[in-house]
């Protein structure tokens, strides 16, 4: 402790700023409250000691090796489990594609499908454009392929979606495509459904020849192609489009409705434009163009190990039931599975059993 006398003399120095007292009487004045320097060398070693970081003990040690132990024996029972999954679900499919094989007959694909409960009348799939040399050709056979099962399966409508929108650009390659395949299913010209083709915003493509009349008394298969394009863009394009109506009187405020919006993204996205891009033979009445398409479908198929949709449109899937066809235990895929005719048949079987709740 300080004593009272030694505590004034030092406060009235601060007071007079270092005047009153000399650098020898402030030392004589702390030099009993300070320890003796003899004593610092006995005593340093015992204050590192206080000071120094303890050694890490054997139990922490031990610890911590067992949660690594016990982190790597999960790890590996997980992809033994993961592995054991993929390599079940990996022999059903191969077991499904002999057992249930089309041979590109429409009847077998008639006979998988007879006994359901159920067919949706508007089937969508997603696909996606490959990074490969020859993808473009690859996504035309599939859509091919699909077209093919479908119209054999007794479905009217097929709605095919590609982000990008390739398939637009070449509308008269795809058709010609299809129809090649659907050759091969059901043979001649005449015994072929008719096909009809289109885009949003783009006409009707169906080259008429001299077997039209005799097509339009056989099954019929619809195919919309739809892209990225329109979804969002097509939802902007519309709220521009009712915004300038209603700045220039044409359209009330009042009169824009849900059911006004859902009408016109319906028209836009599902009708094709009123010209139709055909051809006929002689003078042989070109087949009726119009186009009754159901704007939601009924069953989405994505052709994908995982459920993403890849910017689908969302005003079309509300309804929609949906079935991935790939590996779901392969979580980190992002590619894209091969279009095969058991996960085609699979979707429809899921579809089948799905109970419509409709939100109750």
């Amino acid at each position: 402790m300080v004593s009272h006398r030694d505590k004034e003399l030092l406060r009235d120095d601060v007071r007079a700023q270092g005047m009153k007292l000399t650098a020898a009487h402030r030392e004589s004045i702390l030099k009993p409250y300070l320890p003796d320097p003899s004593e610092l060398p006995r005593r340093s070693p015992q204050r590192w000691r206080k000071t120094s970081p303890r050694k890490t003990p054997i139990r922490t040690f031990l610890k911590s090796q067992l949660h690594q132990l016990t982190y790597t024996l999960i790890h590996i029972l997980f992809g033994i489990v993961v592995r054991l999954i993929q390599s079940y679900h990996a022999v059903v499919d191969r077991i499904f594609a002999i057992v249930y094989y089309h041979h590109r007959t429409p009847e077998l694909i008639k006979k998988d499908v007879k006994n359901l409960d159920r067919l949706p009348e508007h089937l969508s799939i997603v696909l996606s454009l490959r990074k490969e040399e020859d993808a473009l050709t690859i996504l035309m056979d599939e859509v091919a392929e699909l077209a093919a099962w479908t119209v054999s399966a007794g479905i009217p409508v097929l709605s095919i979606y590609e982000k990008s929108g390739v398939l637009k650009l070449y509308i008269s390659t795809l058709h010609r495509i299809v129809t090649n395949k659907l050759s091969a299913y059901y043979g001649s010209p005449s015994q072929q459904p008719a096909l009809r083709l289109f885009a949003p915003h783009h006409p009707v493509y169906q080259p008429l020849d001299g077997n039209s009349t005799e097509k339009s008394n056989n099954n019929s298969l619809i195919v919309l192609l739809l892209s990225a394009t329109d979804g969002r863009e097509t939802f902007v394009d519309l709220t521009k489009t009712l915004a300038e109506m209603s700045q220039n009187g044409k359209l009330s405020p009042e009169d824009i409705t849900m059911e006004l919006v859902d009408a016109e993204i319906s028209e836009i996205t599902t009708q094709p434009s009123q010209t139709t891009s055909s051809t006929s033979v002689g003078n042989k009445p070109a087949f009726d163009p119009t186009i009754s398409v159901k704007p939601e479908p009924d069953l989405l198929l994505v052709f994908k190990p995982l459920l993403k949709l890849d910017g689908y449109p969302p005003w079309h899937i509300r309804l929609t039931e949906m079935y991935c066809t790939g590996d779901k235990t392969n979580i980190m895929a992002g590619y894209a599975e091969a279009v095969e005719y058991q996960g085609f048949l699979r979707g429809l079987w899921h579809y089948a059993g799905a109970q419509m709740r409709f939100g109750r």
